[in-house]
């Protein structure tokens, strides 16, 4: 294939690589050249329990299609976990490269059904665990230089699902992660970007309907992955929604808004009667830092 997209020479980490979404971007990254460490704890879709054999046959698929992988079976819940992962990739092949985020839990409960304990366990996986291994990673792919971090939050922590409790706050809170990595990353070529998956998978499978099940294939994410872990990709800070064959930039939007010129002017009342003003999302912007909104916001004048 002509200008194809390789990452022969390049080590990544996939995170909860065992099955779903994880094993297909393995599979993936290993296709075009990438060196994988295969981490997953091996436990159950709610976090309990632990194997080592999911990891362990997606190395022996990789191996068995021509590639290169190792297998690590430590936890990204702890620093120690991911310190550990990150490791076994400098151990086994010299350097890392590539980080993709993708271990997960979920429980789904009601909202006043969900413990103490299933959130903590849950943001300790996406948002904690997210935290460890790009933490662990940074320095080595700032000192060459080079590195991709592709974090996987979810349209459930961007716009909310009822019973997704935990998972959505922990989503959320990967995409802001990612966004910080984006802005401190970016003088050193390490570049941090999101994807929205919809796909069929453990965590999903009690909503997809069985016409549904082919076309919500995790194989529909990954090159996407593939495509953010490369060279060629020169994006950063940047969100998208995936699956079924589409891929669509998704954005925080700020919209115009109204701006009051005084104290006195800025009531209850002028926000009730401009509130078609503050509502309208014509001419919005998509601020990439904390800085940048708010230049956008207090800089405002009214024409």
């Amino acid at each position: 294939m002509a200008n194809e997209i390789r990452l022969d020479n390049r080590v990544a980490i996939v995170t909860g690589a065992g099955a779903g979404l994880g094993r297909s971007h393995a599979l993936a990254l290993a296709a075009r050249g990438a060196k994988v460490v295969v981490n997953d704890l091996g436990g159950k879709v709610d976090g309990t329990g632990a194997s080592t054999s999911a990891a362990d046959a997606v190395v022996d698929e990789i191996k068995a299609a021509g590639g290169i992988a190792v297998a690590n079976y430590d936890s990204v819940a702890s620093p120690e976990g991911a310190h550990a992962i990150v490791r076994t990739a400098v151990d086994t092949f010299g350097t890392i490269d590539i980080v993709v985020n993708n271990a997960g839990i979920i429980r789904y409960k009601k909202f006043m059904e969900h413990t103490p304990e299933d959130f903590a366990a849950t943001v300790a996986v996406h948002l904690n665990g997210s935290f460890y291994v790009s933490q662990a990673a940074f320095p080595i792919m700032k000192e060459k230089r080079f590195g991709r971090l592709v974090f996987t939050s979810s349209s459930g922590g961007l716009r909310g699902g009822a019973d997704g409790v935990a998972y959505g706050a922990a989503k959320a809170g990967v995409m802001g992660l990612a966004f910080v990595m984006a802005n401190t990353g970016a003088p050193y070529n390490v570049f941090s970007n999101v994807i929205l998956p919809n796909a069929y998978t453990r965590m999903t499978e009690a909503m997809v309907l069985p016409r549904n099940i082919e076309k919500l294939s995790p194989e529909f994410i990954s090159p996407l992955v593939v495509y953010l872990s490369s060279e060629q990709c020169q994006l950063n800070h940047e969100m998208f929604a995936c699956g079924g064959g589409t891929v669509a930039r998704t954005i925080i939007a700020l919209a115009p808004g109204w701006r009051a010129e005084s104290k006195a002017e800025l009531s209850p009342e002028a926000i009730h009667e401009h509130l078609a003003e503050i509502m309208d999302m014509t001419n919005y912007a998509n601020p990439q830092s904390p800085d940048e909104e708010t230049r956008l916001v207090v800089g405002r004048r009214r024409k």
